[in-house]
């Protein structure tokens, strides 16, 4: 895992085999990383319960009951989708903020635009929450709560789509503006069941984490972004601060409080050990993307079948990992990652281009972070979601690279964009996807009489109930992939 040792060895090799790519070049396997956890997200809210099998839904909550277990360890796909995401936003810092240094912004001008990025998200937080239909009103036969999700989702999206550049920034402005004395007298208005209108303790509470985490891991990353062991000895502190946050003392007093809750708590700062790992891996992608170019396929030294065994292994271990934790085979599991991935770092060796050092980088710091989260799975209980564990958010980040090796591999080694590309135009626009549901298609089902009508029809086995989910997913990830091809990005 040697990271400093080698850095000035492989930035010679590359500069000397390689043209510097422009900087405009995406990641498109980390765009469908992100798009990939959205879509998992959408598709677990959606699916039938208490029908399927315990591994469809969150380890603590299992079916039929669906009763929410604090002391019930396992993993399963839906526990991944947070995390993923998490890992996605903290490897998009270094690409986001390395183009705007090397664009001459200084560093104040950077810590204002992570600020920025920080109101965004939370105030886009607090507006969705007061727009949800199930929060307006917990009647199913009101429908005047349906008519003002739709309407809330118009103007939500008014106030954060990156208007066309053709249009004049004074325009660009105006209608921003406006949009935004929208929102504000719309939910101000809005009676909720309460009795109270607006506030901001009514906030999306997992949005309002990676709003945190966007200023938190920006920030860290902006003064480590040249010492990456400095960004690593933070998390040590980090989780010192968090086992002492245990015992009675200072550092749990300190923890205990914040002067507004509803905006911070430092029980949100344990997801630094999901989005530093991410930090870790875009600081790899970002030189990657600096010189990787068409003429390095010349320097491989990695055959296809190679590269295929590769991508295949590193989904292998995710689910061997899924099942054998979810199942507590927990020393079986163990032992046959470790087999698995010794047989990856064999596979993995010898990298001759930039995309096959990336491949080796990013593959080092997976093991590394999957083999910590496995020697932390006795602690706290075995692994859990929530309150999540230490080998939960360990494991996960390691779990998401490797993930993100074999998306690498399908999108930019065997150039198979396409077979992914529903899931790049997701994770290009992840914001509709997170309110499309509740706040498009949901309405429109219940205001047309068709939602009872699918309910009737997909409730009767598991197989349909299933199939109702995997359909409104769907659905779903043809709407946002016509934004993304229209360009309407929502800005957070």
């Amino acid at each position: 895992m040697e990271y400093t040792t080698s850095e000035s060895q492989d930035t010679v090799k590359q500069e000397k085999y390689l043209a510097v790519a422009t900087v405009s070049q995406r990641a498109d396997a980390l765009d469908a990383l992100r798009g990939l956890a959205v879509l998992a997200m959408v598709l677990s809210g959606t699916i039938a319960r208490k029908t399927l099998p315990a591994w469809m839904y969150h380890a603590q909550l299992p079916p039929p009951a669906h009763t929410f277990n604090p002391k019930l360890p396992g993993l399963t796909w839906v526990d991944l989708v947070f995390p993923f995401f998490l890992f996605a936003m903290g490897a998009a810092i270094p690409l986001a903020l390395s183009r705007r240094i090397a664009k001459g912004w200084d560093v104040k001008k950077v810590i204002l635009s992570i600020l920025q990025r920080g109101f965004l998200l939370g105030s886009f937080a607090i507006f969705l929450q007061h727009i949800r239909p199930t929060t307006i009103s917990p009647d199913a036969a009101n429908l005047q709560k349906w008519w003002l999700g739709l309407c809330g989702f118009l103007i939500l999206f008014l106030m954060y789509v990156r208007w066309p550049q053709k249009l004049s920034a004074w325009l660009r402005w105006g209608l921003t503006c406006a949009a935004w004395i929208a929102g504000i007298i719309f939910v101000s208005r809005i009676q909720y069941p309460n009795g109270a209108g607006f506030s901001v303790n009514r906030s999306d509470i997992i949005l309002m984490v990676l709003a945190n985490m966007a200023v938190f891991g920006s920030l860290i990353w902006l003064f480590t972004r040249s010492n990456v062991w400095l960004r690593v000895g933070f998390l040590g502190l980090l989780f010192a601060m968090r086992i002492s946050s245990h015992s009675e003392g200072w550092i749990k007093l300190f923890f205990s409080y914040s002067p507004a809750t509803w905006l911070f708590q430092f029980d949100y700062l344990k997801y630094l050990f999901v989005v530093i790992p991410g930090t870790i891996a875009g600081d790899l992608l970002w030189r990657w993307i600096e010189y990787s170019s068409p003429e390095e396929s010349h320097y491989a030294n990695w055959k296809s079948w190679r590269y295929l065994s590769i991508a295949i292994l590193m989904f292998v271990v995710n689910l061997v990992l899924l099942v054998g934790l979810q199942a507590r085979w927990v020393w079986q599991t163990s032992l046959v990652s470790l087999v698995l991935c010794l047989c990856g770092w064999l596979l993995l060796k010898n990298p001759g281009n930039v995309t096959e050092n990336l491949l080796n980088r990013l593959y080092r710091w997976g093991f590394y972070w999957v083999s910590l989260g496995l020697l932390f799975e006795p602690y706290e209980g075995g692994i859990k979601k929530d309150s999540a564990t230490v080998s939960f958010l360990f494991l996960t980040a390691g779990m998401a690279i490797l993930m993100l090796i074999g998306l690498t591999i399908i999108i930019d080694v065997f150039h198979k964009k396409r077979w992914l590309q529903l899931f790049v135009d997701n994770g290009l626009n992840p914001m509709i996807g997170y309110a499309g549901f509740a706040n498009i298609i949901w309405p429109i089902l219940v205001l047309t009489g068709w939602e009872n009508t699918i309910i009737n029809l997909t409730s009767a086995d598991p197989l349909r109930g299933f199939l109702r989910g995997f359909g409104y997913t769907a659905i779903l990830a043809l709407i946002v992939a016509v934004f993304t091809r229209f360009k309407l990005f929502l800005r957070t």
